[in-house]
């Protein structure tokens, strides 16, 4: 198996609401055509999907539980754009968890959460960078 990843799904309460969420707070714009039943949102490298959890349970014949025990990380290339992500995504309503501020491994960082409780950190990395195309992971 290549060590790579193609879509992360989240098993979202309520599409309309997380679709609205991606689309307006973060000001992702979904994949052409959307879908009824499932969204998705091309970022580089890999797809980001939403699908209710319900019809995810249905498919994966059994139960599906509320996202725990990850984060996922919106990575940036400098204090200032943490600062002004947060500023943007609070403001339209995401719910703050954290603050910005520098954290023990020498970066900057805050949490905001989605809809559906998932954990969003928006980080700088002073010792890796975004690179041009988007992916991320540059070591300095």
């Amino acid at each position: 198996m290549e060590q790579r990843l193609s879509i992360i799904t989240l098993a979202v309460a309520d599409l309309a609401v997380s679709r609205a969420f991606y689309g307006d707070v973060f000001g992702w714009v979904e994949i052409e055509p959307p879908a009824d039943e499932i969204a998705f949102f091309q970022l580089p490298g890999l797809q980001f999907a939403l699908y209710p959890a319900a019809a995810m349970a249905a498919e994966h014949n059994g139960p599906v539980g509320a996202p725990q025990g990850f984060t996922l990380a919106y990575n940036v290339n400098s204090k200032a754009e943490v600062d002004e992500v947060y500023a943007q995504v609070t403001g339209r309503g995401a719910t703050s968890l954290k603050a910005p501020e520098e954290v023990f491994w020498g970066g900057y960082s805050c949490y905001v959460a989605g809809p559906d409780g998932e954990q969003w950190e928006i980080a700088h990395n002073p010792f890796t960078a975004v690179n041009e195309d988007g992916t991320y992971g540059a070591w300095r």
